[in-house]
């Protein structure tokens, strides 16, 4: 109930002796349970997914970031940042983060800093766009690059106009190696601005899906055709990121269910089944996996929970993502079918997402999908109310 935040406190902060009884049933909750990852100690499993918000001018990371995450940020609260370019080829939308360059980097590290103070643990998400870009951004107007030379069909945005990409060029499998040592080094610089680790965004339909499922990868060399040399390009990123800042600093990203941007495979549990496999051998930190789409059941949509194979051949943490709510998150915990949850839309709208799952009917932000994506530096992007200042408002 609402009354009830009148007692709660934050995660952090010790209970009084009014709030015993409900401090024993936030016990009990196990979506906010303690969690040990690797060596992270965590106080919940609640997680903020990576969420591109576009308000990096110019590729640099501002300001205004370090009081969005750290408006976010909890003791022991795991944050993954937006999805960041490894080079200046990985962009494919306007005012996207990098960080391959040293005034990127040092950008970086007040908003990592004003994470940290909050007592989070914090992961940047490497990315590269590959095809889903266009001539007008990618450096001297040349071609964006792909596992393919074929282009990403005219996408219907979420507001509703069609947009359109150039046609890629396909990269040769000499030119692989310097792809991969882009992100090892993105991966070098995180660490240089303070990050906790990184986490390889391996999902979306971007460059690294890009060589993983059969409808993008149409090579006949040493990256394409059978399933193994298509995990190749992957497996070989993962290997040298590991290498470079250590296994247990690197979660890799997935969505083998998934088709976006005309981006799927025949088989995607031959796919990921693959991939769990050669992650664990690897011995990355976390595995963090996109749930297939929500089915309609009944008339209600529902998440199809077909996670769980690759969570239990998994030897790391487990994280699975894709329009979890507080109860579903609750379950799922419960059940043992992940160690983590992430939350990306409710994390945007509610900076205080951890609080607000502590107490039960606790009303949740309504988030303002028209501004995901504006350059505003507030709107839409700070300026989403904590549950405090519902509760006095109410008043």
């Amino acid at each position: 109930m609402v009354a009830a935040s009148s007692c709660a406190a934050p995660l952090s902060s010790p209970a009084d002796s009014r709030c015993g009884r409900e401090r024993e049933m936030e016990a009990a909750i196990p979506l906010l349970t303690p969690y040990k990852m690797g060596d992270f100690e965590l106080s919940h499993r609640v997680v903020m997914a990576p969420l591109t918000r576009q308000r990096s001018y110019g590729n640099v990371p501002q300001p205004h970031a370090a009081v969005y995450y750290s408006q976010r940020a909890t003791k022991g609260g795991f944050l993954i940042t937006e999805a960041t370019g490894v080079s200046d080829t990985a962009q494919g939308y306007a005012d996207t983060p990098g960080i391959w360059t040293a005034e990127q980097v040092g950008a970086w590290r007040p908003i990592v800093d004003a994470v940290h103070a909050k007592g989070a643990v914090f992961f940047c998400q490497l990315w590269h766009v590959g095809r889903v870009s266009t001539t007008a951004f990618q450096p001297g107007g040349a071609a964006p690059i792909s596992s393919t030379d074929r282009a990403v069909p005219p996408q219907r945005s979420f507001d509703g106009h069609m947009e359109e990409f150039s046609a890629p060029r396909r990269l040769e499998a000499r030119e692989i190696p310097a792809m991969v040592d882009d992100f090892r080094r993105a991966a070098r610089n995180a660490l240089d601005a303070g990050f906790d680790g990184v986490e390889i965004h391996g999902a979306n339909g971007y460059i690294i899906e890009q060589f993983l499922k059969d409808s993008a990868n149409d090579r006949a060399d040493e990256y394409g055709g059978t399933l193994e040399r298509r995990c190749r390009f992957a497996l070989e990123v993962v290997e040298a990121v590991a290498g470079e800042v250590g296994a247990r600093r690197v979660g890799v990203r997935l969505s083998p269910f998934t088709d976006y941007m005309d981006c799927h495979d025949s088989d995607p549990e031959a796919l990921a089944g693959y991939l769990v496999g050669k992650l664990s051998a690897i011995g990355v930190l976390y595995c963090h996996m996109i749930e297939p789409r929500m089915a309609l059941v009944d008339g209600r949509r529902q998440i199809p929970h077909r996670l769980l194979p690759y969570r239990k051949a998994f030897r790391g943490t487990f994280i699975a993502a894709g329009g979890y709510d507080r109860a579903e998150g609750i379950k799922v915990v419960e059940e043992g079918y992940t160690d983590l949850v992430s939350f990306g839309r409710l994390f945007l709208a509610n900076p205080d997402l951890p609080r607000r799952f502590e107490i039960p009917d606790a009303p949740l932000n309504k988030y303002d999908r028209a501004t995901f994506y504006t350059s505003d530096s507030v709107v839409g992007y700070t300026d989403y109310p904590f549950l405090d200042d519902v509760v006095v408002q109410a008043a």
